[in-house]
């Protein structure tokens, strides 16, 4: 993965402009970027040669976006959907290269409810809504989608469902698994699933 400096003036804009500075560089954490690097390498097997389009659910202050469309992917369009209203200029703010060119798009809503037709359908935030939440969530999403789940076994107050190990979260889960892995982190594992309904 390259990262150019158009992008990372976009992030450094994104940081400086947000409300809450401090909190946007949450997402730069060591734990996050490796994450997000070890959900692009996994995921890359499973796309081909025409270029999708992708949903990420919680998808937070765009970092992962932002990965994705310099990981040579083949990427149709990608929205960034967050309940938080803060994030969304933010999103848009880390990724202007790629809103400028009309290919992304950040949006405030509840995952939960948020309905999506992408070809890829992304959250790694599953630790931070309950079960009913997840099986809403889950329930509202087209079989054809392929699903990049991730979770984590990190116990602080905002994650309400964490898991204690990979199997238990692929029963959380309950989806058709293609893959899955785990990967440590300074403070935590990380689990991720890669599958369908």
């Amino acid at each position: 993965m390259q990262i150019d400096l158009e992008h990372i003036h976009y992030w450094m804009c994104a940081i400086r402009d947000s409300t809450d500075p401090k909190r946007t560089l949450d997402a730069f954490w060591r734990g996050q970027l490796s994450s997000k690097e070890w959900l692009i390498e996994n995921l890359r097997q499973y796309l081909f040669l025409a270029p999708v389009s992708i949903d990420i659910h919680g998808g937070w202050v765009g970092t992962l976006a932002s990965l994705m469309f310099q990981s040579n992917l083949p990427i149709r369009n990608i929205r960034s959907i967050d309940i938080d209203p803060t994030c969304q200029p933010i999103a848009t703010m880390m990724n202007k290269k790629e809103e400028i060119a009309g290919i992304f798009c950040a949006i405030t809503a509840d995952m939960c409810t948020a309905r999506s037709d992408a070809d890829v359908v992304i959250n790694t935030s599953c630790e931070h809504i309950n079960q009913d939440q997840y099986d809403l969530w889950l329930s509202g999403l087209p079989h054809n989608s392929l699903l990049v789940l991730q979770s984590n076994n990190y116990d602080i107050p905002e994650h309400v469902r964490t898991a204690k190990d990979l199997e238990e979260f692929k029963q959380q889960c309950g989806i058709n698994i293609l893959w899955c892995g785990s990967l440590d982190t300074p403070l935590y594992t990380r689990y991720m699933i890669i599958g369908r309904k």
